[in-house]
């Protein structure tokens, strides 16, 4: 036998990469947290609550899930992880255009600006 036959083998498997997973997603959820309290400016901050922090909880997730093994809590676990990458995306863009709205977002940071590009065509649009 190679140990990985039967059951305990492949329930060893499954808790070490539930162990790399559960801490590779708080590595990545504490480094959110800091770049979110770090970094200089509201979209760095916005980009670090959201990228790292959805992949932390996914991977947080994932790691639960192979650590229960349990068909109910394994789909509760999906439900949260579907929904937390359907809103995560739409809280960002409503984070950045209310920043955009209200002045605080740093121009002299931004590479591209097509936001005040469209304004501008918009209004001239309106006026005419």
């Amino acid at each position: 036998m190679n140990g990985l036959e039967g059951g305990s083998g492949w329930d060893t498997l499954a808790d070490v990469v539930s162990v790399v997973a559960l801490l590779g997603g708080s590595f990545l959820v504490l480094a959110a947290g800091v770049g979110a309290l770090r970094f200089p400016d509201l979209l760095s901050r916005m980009h670090a609550g959201t990228k790292p922090q959805v992949l932390g909880l996914v991977l947080v997730l994932v790691g639960l899930g192979l650590r229960l093994r349990s068909g109910g809590a394994v789909w509760a676990l999906v439900l949260v992880a579907v929904f937390g990458l359907l809103t995560a995306p739409v809280a960002a863009h409503m984070v950045g255009r209310a920043g955009y709205r209200t002045g605080k977002v740093r121009n002299d940071l931004l590479v591209t600006d097509e936001l005040t590009r469209d304004l501008r065509e918009a209004r001239t649009r309106d006026d005419a």
